[in-house]
């Protein structure tokens, strides 16, 4: 990777999409340092742009920035996972509810289009690729809402569960009933059908909550 003309602004989005992929899949553990002259070095970049990158990263919830010392790769707690999932469900419950009485037909459609293509990848595509249009269906849905208070923080609260969300779905076991989750959200939101829709993400945000539960238990010493 080599730095681009001083004009592309995106380059530090670039290195953190880079960053960002090596922690989802493990490649950078939890509490592991991010030591900019090293990273910089390993990625071909200068340390500026990399800086920039790790504090998208840091809004994110993927890294802890410390004063004076290398940031780590974020390592939350089981208590702290849970307490952010349960704010998320609160959240993407009211955004549902909401797209079921806000939404065009054209943010519908799109909807179900991320969620045909999520199923039809789900079994051999890349994992976070798969997982990265997943989590753009659930921000689509709240989005849908027309509420841009809630979308902003619905979006905050997704990126700083981002890696523990993907680190979960990775273990389960239930893709079949995630994906009839997805089905039936997507009927439900089309039929405007308000009931129906909650009760369908009530039951993919419990599997969330089974999910987070399990990863933790496993990873106990």
């Amino acid at each position: 990777m080599s730095d681009p003309a001083p004009e592309t602004a995106t380059f530090p989005a670039a290195i953190a999409a880079r960053l960002r992929r090596e922690i989802l899949t493990g490649v950078l553990p939890p509490g592991s340092p991010i030591k900019e002259r090293d990273h910089a070095e390993r990625l071909g970049v200068s340390r500026t742009p990399l800086r920039e990158a790790v504090r998208i990263l840091a809004k994110e919830g993927l890294v802890t920035l410390r004063p004076l010392r290398s940031p780590l790769v974020a390592d939350p707690t089981r208590d702290e996972a849970l307490d952010e999932v349960a704010v998320l469900r609160q959240l993407e419950l009211f955004g549902a509810d909401l797209a079921c009485r806000n939404a065009t037909g054209d943010e519908i459609a799109a909807i179900a289009r991320l969620s045909e293509t999520v199923e039809r990848n789900h079994a051999g595509g890349d994992a976070v690729e798969v997982f990265d249009l997943d989590m753009q269906m659930h921000r689509l849905i709240v989005a849908a809402g027309h509420n841009a208070a809630l979308a902003r923080t619905h979006g905050e609260y997704l990126a700083r569960l981002w890696r523990i969300r993907f680190m979960s779905a990775r273990q389960r076991t239930d893709a079949d009933r995630v994906l009839a989750d997805h089905r039936g959200m997507v009927a439900a939101l089309a039929a405007r059908d308000a009931g129906a829709m909650r009760r369908h993400m009530e039951s993919h945000l419990d599997g969330l909550v089974r999910n987070v539960e399990r990863h933790f238990a496993e990873a106990r010493p």
